[in-house]
């Protein structure tokens, strides 16, 4: 992937830091911290400010090139956004069919923190009473 031409395409300003950032995360196999993208970029010799990490990061989530997952403790994980997967959740009622994101890669990823426990296989299966038949 070409970062600068990814980055200009979703309309961000290029920037030594963002690029630099871009290139961690995708080339990190796991979701990764802030602290652990700013040591990579200081072991670069990129002369960055812990707060200019922290916003391009929320830059990049707001712009879903990111996905940032909350590990509790005010503690959250990076990973790129590739994951394009959707999940169909049913009214047990009027049976209307609602699309949403695929919410296991955030599961998978505090399952792992909390556990050391990497997932090999899921199974999804989502049902519920829509807002509309609720009143």
């Amino acid at each position: 992937m070409n970062v600068i031409s990814y980055l200009k395409d979703n309309n961000i300003r290029v920037t030594k830091a963002r690029k630099s950032i871009l290139e961690i995360i995708l080339e990190s196999s796991d979701a990764i911290n802030v602290n652990v993208i700013y040591d990579l970029l200081k072991k670069e010799d990129i002369k960055i400010d812990l707060s200019t990490v922290y916003r391009t990061l929320d830059l990049l989530e707001s712009k879903k090139i990111v996905n940032k997952f909350d590990l509790g403790n005010n503690m959250y994980n990076y990973i790129i956004n590739n994951n394009s997967h959707k999940h169909i959740i049913e009214c047990d009622l009027c049976h209307k069919k609602m699309v949403i994101d695929c919410p296991i890669p955030q599961i998978e990823e505090q399952i792992k923190a909390k556990t050391g426990i990497t997932l090999t296989e899921s199974h999804v299966y989502l049902k519920g009473i829509c807002k509309d038949c609720k009143k």
